[in-house]
């Protein structure tokens, strides 16, 4: 494996890698060097909402590289501002003002900064099983103790509480709270949904005590979770929306989207030098069209109530304590650590993905059909139990 060796030789060491090179795909599949195919349940830790090599958007990259790849921010760009209008045109009510980055991290990041600067307080709350992303803000913000641990100190003025826990959260706030980050679903930590009561409770927080909300939608936005937001689910707006993974199709961008009313920075207080490049732009408009174009999003909800459905039926009920999932956002929490499951699913030539040490977490493509589904799960059910 020529692939393989030169990654271990010359590469940072800091990935878990799985014993595969991946070099190709093609709609919900990908192939290894050795010509194998596989069902892709990890679509790029849930950036490939499209799959691989959409048409549409294949076909918008070219475009728009023929054209204008770069161009930063300090000139108006015709690709940049048509996805300006048409993110505020499809983000919930209010939210008008947007910043483009590279990244989820990056969008959290900012974030960060902008609820500081509006608010003119320092403190933020996030929550016990979150993850935002492993820049050093957004580290701060993340739960898991072995990503902070060799990195410490970390940002400070962070804290966290229990999620889908209103009483625990009204303890820690105090009149230093710029704000409070949650994700609807929480990905990394378990496919855990947010209840009605608690999104609904953070918002009305929020309100009363001059709090800032802010969304991280990177994983959960753009149709994932049977909703073209999750917070649409919830509906309650907040002040500050995250985006990430498959806003692009593919192509690195994230962006932070704000409450016009909020919007009170200045020339220079932030910036990136790649954000809102005219490719990703294009890319990303190409996306939303598709999004739209195929009904992903209803496509989404179906085939999640779907899957989830049939590893309900197909597994045997002992062996897990629950199935759970949003659309396609989907985890079977098993009573031992599933590391062996993925390395079994992947001999049955399904990569799938885990979301802590006892879940194992499926984020295909939306544009995945029944019959790959069925094949998933008969896989699942062949190396965890059928019922």
């Amino acid at each position: 494996m020529i692939y393989k060796d030169l990654e271990e030789k010359y590469g940072s060491g800091v990935y878990y890698k799985r014993d595969i090179e991946i070099i190709s795909g093609k709609g919900v599949y990908l192939y290894d060097s050795q010509g194998n195919e596989y069902i892709d349940c990890v679509a790029g830790h849930g950036v490939c909402l499209f799959g691989h090599s959409h048409p549409k958007i294949v076909q918008a990259i070219k475009e728009q590289a023929d054209t204008l790849i770069s161009c930063p921010e300090i000139f108006y760009n015709d690709k940049r501002a048509e996805l300006l209008e048409k993110i505020a045109e499809i983000t919930p009510k209010g939210l008008t003002k947007t910043f483009l980055s590279n990244s989820g991290a990056e969008a959290v990041e900012a974030a960060l900064k902008f609820s500081r600067k509006i608010t003119g307080k320092t403190d933020i709350i996030s929550f016990t099983f979150g993850f935002h992303g492993r820049t050093m803000g957004a580290l701060s913000a993340t739960w898991k103790a072995e990503y902070k641990k060799p990195f410490l100190p970390l940002v400070p003025g962070f804290c966290h509480t229990a999620y889908n826990n209103l009483e625990k959260l009204q303890e820690v706030i105090t009149d230093n709270t710029a704000a409070i980050i949650v994700e609807p679903v929480q990905g990394e930590g378990g496919v855990k949904p947010a209840s009605m009561e608690f999104m609904k409770g953070i918002r009305e927080i929020c309100d009363q005590k001059g709090i800032l909300m802010i969304v991280d939608e990177v994983q959960t936005g753009f149709g994932r979770t049977g909703e073209l937001f999750a917070i649409n689910r919830y509906n309650v707006s907040p002040d500050i929306l995250c985006l990430g993974k498959g806003i692009a199709g593919g192509i690195p961008m994230g962006a932070t989207v704000v409450r016009e009313d909020l919007s009170n920075l200045d020339k220079g207080e932030h910036g990136s030098t790649f954000g809102g490049n005219p490719l990703a732009c294009n890319a990303s408009l190409a996306a939303i069209r598709a999004l739209k174009e195929e009904k992903l999003v209803e496509r989404s909800r179906e085939n999640g109530d779907y899957f989830i459905s049939q590893l309900r039926k197909n597994i045997d009920e002992t062996v897990y304590k629950d199935i759970r999932g949003l659309g396609l956002m989907i985890g079977i929490e098993m009573k031992q650590k599933v590391g062996p499951y993925l390395a079994q699913l992947m001999d049955k030539k399904v990569l799938a993905l885990t979301a802590g040490k006892l879940v194992v977490r499926y984020l295909p493509p939306l544009i995945i059909e029944k019959e790959h589904i069925d094949r998933v799960v008969e896989a699942t059910g062949e190396i965890i139990g059928r019922s």
